[in-house]
């Protein structure tokens, strides 16, 4: 029964809440993967005499090393964690009770808001080359605000290269809202035509 809850609340989360947000394949993959292991592990573990914590630390450093060697955004870290924290769920109790579908429920309502497009949606990060080399910060900043159409509020210069004249900044800032077509100026509106 718990495995069957285990199931049900991965299927949630990969296929009902990562996959239509995000649309990576393999991450799906991962994160289903992850989560059976975890719970095979631990429903092995939990039946030995061998410590439960040593071969969830080992899975866990496993599992840590493979998320250091590649590119990984934080959002997919917090669904990595999500799937093994499902999986300790359901292997390490080993029965389905209110406490266990209850913290499965949580686990999954959480990643569903944390995560949702609504909330701080207009809070966007990128890396951008610019091809100007910028040692003015102010005037990066006007520049990349004009650029972005957004107010910018962190800039990390990455690089910035004299000779091919380029800079490579790291900006988190946040997007205007859009403005409705009645809201535009008569020249806006002949740009955007």
């Amino acid at each position: 029964m718990v495995v069957a809850a285990d199931l049900v609340a991965m299927s949630i989360l990969a296929f009902g809440i990562y996959f239509p947000r995000h649309h990576r394949r393999d991450l799906v993959t991962a994160f289903l993967g992850v989560n059976i292991c975890v719970v095979a592990v631990s429903l092995v573990l939990s039946a030995s005499t061998v410590g439960t914590g040593l071969g969830l630390s080992l899975f866990g450093v496993l599992s840590i090393i493979r998320l250091r060697s590649d590119e990984v955004a934080q959002h997919e870290v917090a669904y990595y964690f999500a799937s093994l924290t499902i999986g300790l769920l359901a292997g390490v109790v080993g029965t389905l009770n209110p406490l266990t579908g209850g913290l499965m429920l949580l686990v999954l309502v959480g990643v569903y808001l944390g995560d949702h497009p609504r909330l701080l949606g207009r809070y966007r990060h990128q890396s951008i080359r610019l091809d100007t080399a910028y040692t003015d910060e102010h005037a990066l900043r006007v520049y990349l605000e004009g650029l972005l159409g957004a107010r910018v509020l962190n800039v990390s210069v990455k690089d910035v290269d004299l000779v091919n004249d380029t800079t490579v900044v790291d900006v988190r800032y946040v997007a205007r809202p859009r403005q409705t077509r009645h809201e535009r100026s008569p020249q806006a509106e002949w740009v955007a035509s």
